[in-house]
C-alpha cells in the first residue's frame, strides 16, 4: 500500500512559478513510475508528466514541455513538479499517481495504482 500526499499548490499570477511536491509513504518507492495529472472544472483528468521507476528522462504532455520539470528523489520518497511560465489554462487540481513497475501506458490514468488527494493550482490573468 502506498499513500501519496501532494503539496505546494496555490494562487499565482500568470507568468509565475510553483513547485508541487508529492510525498509517498510505504515501501519500494523506487519501483513505482510516478505521474502528475490535472483536472480542470468541467474537464476530464489529463496527463501532465511522468517519470519512470527505471530511470531516464521524464515524459511530458505537449502543454507542459518547456515549462514544467518533473524530478524524483528516491531517498526522500518524493517527486516534484516545477511549473514555470504558468498560464491561466494551467488552473486545475493536480494529482500525483504511482504505478508499480509501469513502463508502457504512463499517459493512461487507469494504469496507475495509487492516487493522492490533489492540490489546487490557480493561475490568475
Amino acid at each position: 500500500q502506498v499513500q501519496l500526499v501532494e503539496s505546494g499548490g496555490g494562487l499565482v499570477q500568470a507568468g509565475g512559478s510553483l513547485r508541487l511536491s508529492c510525498a509517498a509513504s510505504g515501501r519500494s518507492f523506487s519501483t513505482y513510475t510516478m505521474g502528475w495529472f490535472r483536472q480542470a472544472p468541467g474537464n476530464e483528468r489529463e496527463f501532465v508528466a511522468a517519470i519512470s521507476w527505471s530511470g531516464g528522462s521524464p515524459y511530458y504532455a505537449d502543454s507542459a514541455k518547456g515549462r514544467f520539470t518533473m524530478s524524483r528523489d528516491n531517498a526522500k520518497n518524493t517527486v516534484y513538479l516545477l511549473m514555470n511560465s504558468l498560464k491561466p489554462e494551467d488552473t486545475a487540481v493536480y494529482y500525483c499517481a504511482a504505478g508499480q513497475r509501469l513502463i508502457l501506458g504512463y499517459r493512461d490514468e487507469t494504469r496507475y495504482d495509487y492516487w493522492g488527494q490533489g492540490t489546487q493550482v490557480t493561475v490568475s490573468s
